[in-house]
């Protein structure tokens, strides 16, 4: 399999060439230069690889939630080249491929992700990695404050990005006795995005260009609400 994946949600801009079983990355901090810098990373790995977009089986992203600019540049990106190479598109979630970063660093097998989502609330979602190593949901991503976020039952769960860095005692309030630890400064990395992406497409989740959109959970929210 070889397929590409990108990442700009959050303030790490990020690329992943997966070839056979073997990944290439490259990872940047560089806050508000995701559209600089993100076409300039994909090519770098094609060419390291010897690969056009043309040799590829598909593209990967992370979808959101995350932030709005950063989740639109990837979902533009994406569309754009595969439009132009007539390939699929898998669209991962960001909390999915956060858990997923977590375990594969540090071996964590229940992972509680949050991202800030600003006026008081957070992005979350339970990930537990399933036998094959993958982070799998263990119930619905949502936006909601901290206080009422949905904990799967259980003990051992690990904590990890920015939301526990701003609502770090609120949520280890909600979840009490059952979190063992707290990663906060953890961001996505592609190399967990290509990682989802390559399952999702075994399993037949793969998009055509037009139906790679965003996930931005306030907006679905907001839309539940008004209807």
């Amino acid at each position: 399999m070889r397929l590409l994946a990108i990442d700009t949600a959050a303030e790490a801009c990020s690329a992943a060439l997966l070839v056979d079983g073997e990944v290439r990355s490259r990872y940047l901090y560089a806050p508000r230069q995701h559209g600089e810098l993100i076409l300039s990373l994909m090519d770098q790995l094609l060419v390291e690889a010897g690969l056009a977009l043309r040799d590829l089986d598909a593209l990967a992203f992370g979808r959101g939630p995350g932030a709005f600019t950063g989740v639109r540049i990837a979902t533009g990106v994406v569309q754009g080249a595969a439009f132009g190479a007539d390939l699929p598109v898998v669209a991962v979630s960001n909390l999915a491929a956060l858990a997923q970063r977590h375990f594969r660093e540090q071996g964590c097998r229940r992972v509680l992700a949050a991202f800030d989502a600003r006026m008081g609330e957070v992005y979350w979602g339970a990930f537990a990695i399933d036998a094959a190593g993958l982070a799998r949901p263990q119930g619905e991503e949502q936006v909601a404050l901290p206080a009422a976020v949905v904990v799967p039952l259980g003990g051992d769960w690990h904590g990890a990005g920015s939301g526990w860095g701003t609502h770090v005692e609120a949520l280890r309030l909600r979840v009490g006795t059952a979190l063992a630890s707290v990663t906060a400064d953890l961001l996505c990395h592609a190399q967990d995005v290509a990682l989802l992406g390559a399952a999702y497409l075994e399993e037949g989740g793969a998009r055509v260009a037009e139906q790679a959109l965003p996930v931005y959970l306030r907006d679905q929210v907001a839309w539940k609400k008004s209807t």
